[in-house]
């Protein structure tokens, strides 16, 4: 074994490799701004994809540098509890331990393939409670709110500079100041003593946001102000967000992660959860880019939800995947998605395949309408949880990637994402004939949405969608995606007669929109109410259209809020 020096050494070289690429991380983040102030939209987007991409990169070379000095595999386990010793010495005082201890873990988990999962040998368990408020400080500006609402308004906008100018400051100012008056009586804006806003700006797609709250002698009152660039690049405030509704789908699970420069992540997060206490911290880390601590931190709380449930792991309801064993827990938010080892002829796709298809979503823009979805391997259920009709369901059609042992269950490799009513058992029971009517439309504004950002959907059976509790309408079906370019879109032949589309000649990459209709929904009635709403998702040519803009880098407004929000639609009449 090696002396304690030399493991103390190896510590302290794990920790810096943890630095490095928070720094990179940081320095990817910190160019935000610019990107923003030039309209660099594509650039932001390549960003996005090599922040996601400096996490295994970083991983790699610390693994590297470990098997340049010894032979993981011949180091007893009191190596590995001495190493995990010297590291969580390190980490006294440090600003992110947070984060380091889970990138300790991913190199210890890439050491052992995931195989070991022990907490002498790694943070299972977090080292220590995070009190938050203690560096409150250094993640907030507070902002006495007693003198008039004009000068807090001016005194905001002071303190978050950019190196561009607004269109017409003025006109910020005056339609903030109109729509607090509209929503709150005088009585409520009174009793607000300050405003405490976030330091670091939020940057995602073609907005900035200044995220805070109002703080009064009850409860406090989100405060979100968008900010968004003209035609000119000048900047303007595009809305206010005062609802906890409005905050909660900005940092929703179907959306892109921010671009928020801080050194601080734990005191953000503990920030943003008392904004949002129905969100859980592992969304908030995620929605913020750490989206591998935001795992570690899912994995803690799914073991506390383990061992204060006592009910079984099932196949989740709806119509059985092709491509997919899809179960769940039905006390638990989420679904657990396992490949299967093999698909039906209809399916032409390779297992590889289906894994590039969920990461194409990990890296790109999901414009609030596709389900973010998180990787793990060698995950491990308790046995006496799991039902026995769902395993015996997984060892017929996913036995590849199931091990037993005499406790566990475990998963070589799975997919877990947020848990919603498939849309069509929600058609099914839903009888609000304005509800249903609101869901088929939402379901057109998501294809039409993801079509926008680029992806082609592929199987847009309505079934392959969820509806959130927001009556959102979500994507989350993703075997057959590809890009807009990578699609015929072609015309159904005009002719007498009847068996003229028999003699059709059709490439691998043909689609017909005309068909549409037929397969995104099955009742007529269903059916009759989408081609009213959206008619152009049935035409050839409205899908060609959308593939010239693409080509031509024009990328679309997705807004996390309703276009009546805006202030120029809100305001229009002034």
């Amino acid at each position: 074994m090696l002396s304690s020096p030399k493991v103390s050494h190896l510590a302290y070289q794990i920790l810096k490799g943890f630095e490095k690429s928070f720094r990179w991380y940081s320095r990817i983040t910190g160019a935000a701004q610019q990107r923003f102030e030039q309209a660099q939209w594509e650039a932001g987007q390549l960003a996005v994809k090599e922040r996601i991409a400096i996490y295994d990169q970083s991983l790699s070379d610390v693994v590297a540098q470990i098997y340049q000095q010894l032979h993981p595999h011949l180091q007893d386990k009191q190596f590995w509890h001495q190493l995990k010793h010297h590291y969580l010495k390190q980490l006294d005082d440090h600003p992110q331990f947070e984060l380091a201890e889970t990138f300790y873990n991913s190199v210890i988990g890439r050491l052992f393939r995931h195989q070991q999962i022990d907490d002498n040998m790694m943070f299972v368990l977090p080292s220590r409670c995070y009190l938050p408020g203690q560096v409150r400080h250094n993640v907030i500006n507070t902002f006495d709110a007693r003198g008039t609402i004009r000068a807090t308004l001016e005194e905001i906008i002071r303190a978050y500079p950019f190196h561009i100018e607004y269109a017409d400051k003025e006109q910020d100012l005056n339609r903030l100041e109109r729509y607090l008056r509209e929503a709150f009586s005088p009585r409520q804006l009174a009793r607000i003593h300050s405003i405490e806003i976030l330091q670091p700006v939020f940057y995602r797609s073609k907005a900035a946001y200044l995220i805070g709250r109002m703080c009064s002698d009850g409860d406090a009152i989100p405060f979100v102000m968008a900010l968004m660039l003209n035609s000119r690049r000048q900047l303007y405030v595009d809305t206010l967000l005062t609802a906890r509704h409005d905050l909660s789908v900005l940092f929703g699970f179907a959306r892109s992660y921010f671009m928020a420069d801080t050194q601080y992540p734990a005191e953000v997060v503990a920030f943003l959860q008392e904004l949002m206490p129905n969100k859980k911290h592992f969304e908030l880390y995620i929605s913020l880019g750490f989206y591998k601590h935001g795992k570690t931190v899912f994995y803690r709380n799914f073991l506390q939800h383990l061992s204060h449930s006592d009910d079984q792991f099932e196949a989740a309801p709806g119509i059985r995947g092709l491509v997919m064993a899809v179960f769940h827990l039905p006390s638990y938010g989420v679904v657990f998605k396992v490949i299967k080892d093999e698909f039906p002829e209809s399916k032409k796709i390779t297992r590889e395949q289906v894994k590039a298809c969920y990461k194409l979503v990990k890296m790109h823009d999901r414009v609030g309408r596709m389900a973010d979805t998180h990787e793990y391997v060698n995950f491990r259920l308790p046995r006496n949880r799991v039902s026995p009709a769902l395993l015996d369901e997984l060892l017929e059609v996913a036995n590849s990637s199931i091990e037993l042992t005499d406790d566990e269950v475990i998963i070589r490799h799975l997919y877990i994402e947020r848990k919603m009513t498939p849309l069509n058992i929600y058609l099914e029971q839903e009888t609000d004939p304005d509800k249903i009517r609101h869901a088929l439309d939402d379901l057109g504004l998501c294809i039409k949405q993801i079509a926008a950002a680029n992806i082609f959907p592929g199987d847009m059976l309505h079934k392959n969608f969820g509806i959130t509790r927001h009556g959102r309408v979500i994507f989350y079906d993703y075997d057959e995606i590809c890009y807009m370019h990578q699609r015929q879109f072609r015309d159904l032949p005009v002719s007498d007669d009847p068996y003229a589309i028999d003699t059709l000649s059709v490439g691998p990459d043909d689609v017909f929109p005309q068909q549409f209709e037929h397969f995104i929904v099955g009742k007529k009635h269903l059916k009759e109410q989408l081609k009213a709403l959206h008619p152009e998702l049935m035409e050839p040519d409205y899908w060609r259209s959308i593939q010239r803009e693409v080509a031509s880098g024009k990328l679309k407004d997705v807004l996390p809020y309703p276009e009546s929000q805006r202030f120029n639609k809100r305001f229009e009449q002034q």
